[in-house]
């Protein structure tokens, strides 16, 4: 497995994001805040961080939601899982939603989303008049059944 080098800018009080466990794909992503953001129920809220990459050509952060997060506390990623671009050099901001019947408060320094970092290819599209045939077909959206 490689080690890619990435430069982050860290202008909060929170560590680094890191892999909490030796086989961790996603690293968490801490909120930073001057003070407790309360998320009403189908509320969504924009989450700063504190945090600036500069990622490698190639490679994307997909910012997705935290389980435990999401089981205790009702809370998701909106347009998860986000993408932050190779050239983008703004803050990374978490989009949260509160999918609970309880109102929930974030703290500074809370775990609020997991990042990881994922190496994608670019392709050119070349039109044609038709596609090859497959067994599957155009069958989609539970054509297998549930069984």
């Amino acid at each position: 497995m490689s080690n890619i080098k990435v430069k982050i800018v860290n202008s909060s009080d929170n560590p680094l994001p890191q892999y909490e466990t030796i086989g961790s794909a996603g690293m968490d992503i801490r909120a930073m805040l001057t003070e407790p953001v309360i998320i009403k129920p189908l509320q969504r809220v924009l989450i700063p961080t504190g945090l600036f990459i500069e990622l490698p050509d190639g490679y994307e952060a997909q910012i997705r939601p935290r389980s435990g997060l999401a089981f205790k506390k009702g809370l998701g990623v909106l347009n998860s899982p986000g993408t932050i671009d190779s050239d983008y050099r703004g803050e990374i901001k978490i989009i949260l939603i509160n999918l609970s019947n309880e109102t929930v408060v974030i703290n500074t320094g809370e775990r609020i989303a997991q990042m990881v970092i994922a190496r994608y290819e670019k392709i050119s599209f070349e039109e044609v008049d038709s596609l090859s045939s497959t067994d599957r077909g155009a069958g989609g959206f539970g054509h297998t059944g549930t069984k």
